[in-house]
């Protein structure tokens, strides 16, 4: 059984089958609603029901609260039609924006590398490649766990705009079922499956403007993608990276990103470190990413397209920064990925996007 549902203001009208989330069915027939975390966690999806009946399914009681769920919201992710239905969304128009349907893929995991002691990378071969743009995600699936888990592509599309392979950076989340089977469990020829690309981090190229990269932890994975790509087609614009971690020993992809800044006049990369002992050999930038790019910067970002992308105590504070720095919602573009530990946490008010 299937039920049709119209997307307003696009005035599309799809099929969504029974049991689909109202999510999954836009993106699989290449319409983009606004998401996020795909859990129900950060109301990124939040949509109107103008018409029909909708089942709420594992909205999280912070992501959608009582009185939204009354006056008709519901989260895309997570809602199920009961009936034929119709709802409004706020989608922007993007001209950078490429429409690429959300697919299902099996692959083998070819290879685990330690990038720090407590990031691994998984490197998966396709059984068919996957278009998708730099800066995108895939949700991959947690054998016997029945869920599945958000990754950003870290390795750039081809020329073509797709991959056969494709690089997953993996952060240990103490506590978390999926991050930790796939630490201690999964093992090298393993098969996987996943499905993407989901997002809109990507590149405003038609901009022509400076771009500010600025990434915490694994959140590098996207900015990799983003930078690899724009420095191999030719851009010409500045770009600049910033990227924190506490330690030296947690600081991957460092001596690539220093080659890139030699060989490529454009490229400025500044590493910075919060927690790295006194006394150590690192002779870099000390403190988080948002005092860092502050301080290049000379606290003025004014002309820029700013990326940003890690945990949300970090968005928040560039956020702030780079407002403080005359540079506003317009021309800032954030990926967070939140878990379950995160909902409750404050989100900016003055940003839709994540």
């Amino acid at each position: 059984m299937s039920y049709q549902l119209t997307i307003e203001p696009l005035g599309a009208t799809i099929d969504v089958e029974e049991g689909q989330t109202v999510l999954d069915a836009a993106l699989r027939q290449g319409i983009y609603l606004p998401h996020a975390c795909c859990h129900g966690l950060c109301g990124t999806c939040k949509v109107q029901v103008c018409d029909g009946e909708v089942e709420h399914g594992a909205a999280n009681p912070f992501a959608l609260m009582d009185f939204e769920r009354d006056d008709g919201k519901t989260l895309a992710c997570c809602a199920t039609l009961q009936c034929d239905a119709t709802i409004e969304a706020d989608i922007d128009e993007e001209p950078d924006a490429a429409v690429i349907p959300v697919r299902d893929f099996a692959a083998t995991l070819e290879r685990i590398e330690a990038l720090t002691p407590t990031i691994k990378a998984l490197h998966l071969a396709l059984d068919k490649p996957i278009r998708f743009q730099a800066g995108q995600y895939v949700q991959l699936e947690i054998p016997g766990l029945g869920q599945s888990r958000a990754f950003s592509i870290a390795n750039p599309p081809d020329a073509n705009g797709e991959a056969a392979r494709i690089e997953l950076n993996v952060r240990h989340v103490p506590g978390g079922a999926g991050t930790t089977w796939l630490h201690e469990s999964a093992k090298e020829g393993g098969r996987l499956r996943l499905a993407g690309p989901y997002g809109r981090f990507f590149v405003r190229r038609s901009a022509g403007l400076p771009m500010l990269f600025m990434a915490g932890g694994s959140g590098l994975s996207s900015p990799r993608s983003m930078i690899l790509e724009l420095l191999a087609s030719g851009c010409t614009e500045p770009i600049t990276l910033v990227y924190g971690q506490r330690t030296g020993e947690e600081l991957y992809y460092d001596a690539e990103f220093r080659a890139l800044a030699e060989a490529y006049p454009n490229f400025h990369y500044l590493p910075a470190l919060s927690g790295e002992p006194e006394g150590s050999a690192w002779t870099g930038a000390r403190g988080f990413v948002h005092e860092a790019a502050k301080a290049h910067f000379d606290g003025g970002f004014a002309g820029h397209k700013a990326y940003l992308c890690g945990p949300p105590a970090m968005i928040e504070a560039c956020i702030a920064t780079l407002m403080q720095g005359r540079l506003f919602e317009r021309d800032i573009y954030t990926e967070k990925f939140i878990s379950a530990a995160d909902a409750q946490g404050a989100r900016s008010p003055l940003f839709k996007r994540v």
